[in-house]
């Protein structure tokens, strides 16, 4: 086990709707446990007029406090308030999401009897610091540095996003790696080193929120990503709402009501429905049960394995559209796939397992490895390695990531000029040579983005800057713009006018609705803030329990047959109504100060005292033979 001060470094998969976390010790993966005794953890943030919960204690606030409860900041990270995507989610969420400075997407929330406002990046923040503390109770050790897994077809916005978020956490995040290259490094784990072989392996990571399908080759070299295709908007959760639309329609159909704009009813029935759609893993058909859904009303409905394959055929023909483009992006044919791993809870639906089998013509899926578990799994095997674990085990397991959208340069007329194409091998660096298309210009704005599109007005803006170069006529100068990305995904442009040696290198992040140096800075101070504020709150309930403890331990001590024997029935009174006064004001008064705490023991013991003291001097002067007058 790791001491106090020796460095230790987990993996950490951030999910849509769970996390998790694991550590490599001992020559082998750990899964972390967290307080509840579970291996997942709720990605959950609630907030009520006393406090703020994380995890389990948050989902299961999810039905009553609905629109102060936090879910799917994933699907909000890195995004702008007006991509349609975010329109269309805020449709479902009972919580309320604005648009803020920039157009960032700001949830609000009320705590402690104020509006506040959060980023996606602090929520998300809120469970890695959740994560951080359960790792530091398991391993009994201080947790700073650790690796976290994005779906592979994050854009540079959401990685970023998603690093930001680990730094308001106060960790040092060594990388942000691919979710389905860290499941092919836990699928590798238990298989023999490919010494004089390869092997071409298929994993489809389908999860609560998002859909990663990447091609891996595994061979002496280590894990080299062949190809990679998703959606960072399908997973369990579009099932889910699904569904719930599905049965808000029949309740219309049924009572006459629309319940569409009754969040409380909305979240209790999203429950059910996910609960249902696990069901169906295992059955043909279960029912939805859901007592005093509206005004009163106990809705009751059936639903097939059949019904919910078909109100659901949109998700499943995408997912197999997004298998085959990332088939053909690889180059490879069906027959060369030697293995399709399964991961994500999402993989358990029948449907889906029953489409990929016969998209690959009947083959066997492998479902070797745990579906829930194997991200995080992996990402913990990369964190040892970047740690310093030249363990034989896993240092064949060195992977090789792909930039998943192209990068490339405006030029003239809004044109995207491609310098490195997606599915490229990182890290990598590419050269081209532009001139100018105006006389004597003294400078050229470079502008560099990331997309697919042949416009660049449907790309994304990755950053752009200014190179001052020596007049001269159109197509005359020779400017070099070189792209280099390094292990971490991270883009650097350098620019060269030929001629005089004019040169300008800048290292490319998308700040495009991200959060400035001064915006982070004021979420780490907030977040430290937050967690004295939860340290407070838990002081205060155990003040509280050890009040209501106080008093039940004296409730029994005179409920003692030998107590209650030399008691007089009206010093039991006394302490019954007592006792009886302290419950009724803890009943009434959830949060408990420590001068309340102080004042109430001591009025217990006031009482509680002098009748037991009297009652013990009453009895050593019966033993002594002595009258009591």
């Amino acid at each position: 086990m790791p001491g106090k001060g020796e460095k230790v470094a987990i993996g950490i998969d951030l999910g849509t709707t769970y996390s998790c976390a694991a550590v490599w010790r001992n020559d082998r993966v750990e899964m972390i446990v967290n307080d509840q005794g579970n291996r997942t953890t709720p990605s959950y943030v609630a907030f009520t007029d006393s406090q703020r919960m994380i995890g389990d204690p948050a989902f299961n606030m999810a039905a009553c406090n609905p629109t102060n409860t936090v879910y799917d900041a994933k699907r909000l990270i890195g995004r702008e308030f007006s991509d349609p995507i975010v329109q269309s989610d805020m449709k479902l969420w009972p919580f309320k999401v604005i648009g803020g400075i920039n157009d960032k997407p700001n949830i609000v929330v009320n705590y402690n009897g104020e509006e506040k406002h959060f980023a996606a990046e602090e929520i998300s923040s809120m469970v890695l610091t959740k994560i951080r503390e359960i790792a530091e109770v398991y391993l009994g050790s201080t947790v700073k540095d650790v690796v976290i897994t994005v779906p592979a077809y994050f854009n540079d916005s959401q990685r970023q996003a998603t690093r930001d978020a680990g730094v308001i956490a106060g960790l040092n995040v060594m990388r942000i790696i691919n979710e389905p290259t860290a499941a092919a490094i836990a699928y590798g784990l238990d298989k023999k080193p490919f010494n004089h072989d390869h092997k071409h392996v298929f994993v489809f990571d389908l999860g609560g929120g998002t859909l990663d399908v990447s091609i891996l080759t595994f061979d002496k070299n280590g894990i080299t990503t062949k190809a990679t295709a998703g959606d960072t908007h399908l997973g369990g959760q579009d099932f889910d709402n699904t569904m719930v639309n599905h049965f808000v329609k029949e309740f219309l159909r049924k009572h006459k009501i629309d319940i569409s704009g009754d969040r409380k009813a909305l979240r209790r029935l999203k429950s059910a429905c996910e609960k249902a759609k696990r069901i169906l893993s295992s059955n043909t058909e279960t029912t939805i049960e859901i007592e005093c859904l509206h005004q009163g009303i106990d809705f009751f409905s059936p639903i097939s394995r059949a019904k919910f394959e078909e109100v659901n055929n949109n998700h499943f023909n995408k997912c197999m559209e997004i298998a085959e483009k990332c088939l053909i992006d690889s180059g490879l044919d069906k027959s060369s796939i030697h293995d399709v791993v399964l991961v994500g809870g999402s993989t358990r639906i029948v449907k889906v397992q029953q489409i990929l089998s016969d998209f690959f013509e009947g083959k066997e899926l492998c479902k070797s490895i745990n579906a829930d578990e194997a991200i995080a799994c992996g990402a913990a095997v990369h964190a040892s390695i970047l740690n310093g674990d030249f363990s034989e085990k896993v240092s064949v397991l060195r992977s090789r990531e792909v930039i998943p959208l192209s990068l490339g340069l405006e030029k003239h007329g809004g044109i995207m000029s491609t310098m490195i194409p997606r599915n490229t091998l990182i890290p990598t660096s590419m050269e081209q040579v532009f001139t100018t298309h105006l006389h004597n210009q003294t400078n050229i704005l470079i502008h560099v983005y990331e997309g697919e599109r042949k416009i660049t007005m449907g790309n994304n803006l990755l950053g752009k800057f200014v190179l001052e170069i020596p007049p001269a006529p159109a197509g005359i100068p020779q400017i070099m713009v070189s792209f280099q990305i390094d292990n971490d995904g991270i883009l650097h442009v350098s620019a060269t006018e030929k001629f005089l040696g004019v040169k300008k290198n800048v290292t490319i992040r998308n700040d495009k609705g991200r959060l400035s140096k001064e915006e982070i800075e004021r979420m780490i101070e907030e977040a430290e803030k937050y967690k004295d504020e939860d340290k407070m709150y838990r002081k205060k309930v155990e003040t509280r329990n050890a009040l209501e403890k106080c008093a039940y331990n004296m409730r029994n001590a005179i409920n003692d047959k030998e107590i209650m024997m030399k008691l007089s029935l009206e010093d039991k009174e006394v302490i019954d109504n007592t006792i009886d006064s302290v419950l009724l004001w803890l009943d009434d008064n959830v949060i408990v100060e420590q001068h309340d705490f102080e004042y109430y023991t001591n009025l217990l013991s006031s009482v509680f005292d002098p009748i037991i003291l009297k009652m013990k001097t009453m009895s050593l002067m019966i033993k002594r033979n002595i009258g009591y007058h």
